[in-house]
């Protein structure tokens, strides 16, 4: 029998486009679905003023397809040297909804990041006082603490002193991939939030390892133990208004990625509803998509929820997904789930 599920349309509250040919290539797959979606900064070099924020979100414009409906939501990259009143006055725009923080060093493009937290807070207590989000990639770079910690150190060591020394401050966890993750920001108060990918509600660790090297499941924050992965999907189908949807789709062209220092991202800004409808399912929570996907993220953000609605319907046949998609900067590998999925987005 079919079913379908009708519900507002959906926002990406972290998201990848990067930049040029890659741009053009992989913004059809997300303005299909989405209505808006948080724009990473981390292009080389980085978003850091409100003038090259303005000049991106021009250029995703440009590339949008004809006819589509999609508004890209620009954030500022914080570096130690960013001025608080650049950050008041790009806030004061309209344009800039949030600031993105990354660790120096803790992903892709991170090299201009922080290294030295008290060179920030300047900034910190500027975004507190207009009510501006900060964006955190949540993971300490220590080498000599284990990938599979960072998180959880990150949390103990840098978020929680930084909360409070700024209560105010309005702090959204981003892709948080771990208990410990999971239950300090169920604990965390109105101010805090966080984003959970579509990947690590479906992958652990094993899955990137166990009978080999698999490039296109490799990540960072890296997917961790199962327990951890069953944490997500616990908070992302509990319907509470702190968790929602932030896929980190992250595009690599399949050289980069299958590489012996391959790049770190899963690309899974074409099949997100239907792989999500999926798990929601599994695990009885339909009902629920709905907040995690169109209602909690506007809510935290403080903006409208949007009109239009997108239409998910189940068949007997399963669904079948591009392997890749192809870009003028080269073929990007579709994160692949490993199971049938019969949840199709309605055209």
């Amino acid at each position: 029998m079919t079913q379908s599920l009708t519900l507002r349309r959906p926002d990406d509250w972290h998201l990848h486009l990067r930049d040029g040919a890659m741009l053009k290539g992989v913004l059809p797959e997300t303005a299909r679905h989405f209505a808006r979606a948080i724009i990473m900064p981390n292009l080389v070099p980085p978003v850091v003023t409100l003038a090259q924020a303005e000049a991106y979100r021009t250029r995703i414009l440009a590339a949008l397809p004809k006819g589509a409906q999609f508004e890209p939501l620009m954030t500022l990259y914080l570096t130690e040297s960013t001025d608080p009143a650049d950050v008041a006055a790009a806030a004061a725009s309209g344009l800039v909804k949030a600031v993105k923080l990354y660790p120096a060093g803790a992903t892709t493009n991170s090299h201009s990041g922080v290294s030295n937290f008290d060179k920030v807070q300047p900034v910190l207590e500027k975004m507190a006082e207009i009510g501006l989000p900060l964006c955190l990639h949540g993971e300490v770079t220590d080498p000599w603490v284990d990938i599979f910690d960072r998180e959880a150190a990150f949390i103990d060591t840098i978020l929680d002193p930084l909360r409070r020394r700024n209560p105010a401050l309005r702090v959204v966890m981003e892709h948080i991939t771990t208990s410990q993750g999971v239950d300090y920001a169920r604990a965390g108060g109105e101010n805090l939030a966080a984003t959970i990918t579509t990947h690590h509600l479906i992958i652990n660790r094993n899955h990137i390892l166990a009978g080999g090297i698999k490039p296109h499941y490799y990540c960072l924050p890296v997917a961790k133990r199962e327990s951890h992965r069953l944490a997500l999907r616990k908070a992302a189908t509990s319907g509470a208004a702190r968790f929602f949807l932030g896929t980190d789709s992250a595009p690599h062209v399949d050289a980069l990625k299958e590489h012996a220092c391959g790049c770190a991202g899963c690309f899974t800004a074409t099949n997100t509803m239907p792989l999500l409808a999926h798990v929601f399912e599994e695990d009885g929570a339909l009902d629920r998509l709905e907040a995690f996907t169109s209602l909690n993220g506007p809510a935290f953000y403080r903006l409208p929820i949007n009109q239009a609605t997108l239409t998910l319907v189940k068949h007997e046949s399963a669904q079948i997904f591009p392997e890749k998609i192809f870009t003028e900067a080269g073929p990007v590998t579709v994160f692949n789930p490993g199971f049938p999925v019969h949840w199709h987005v309605e055209p």
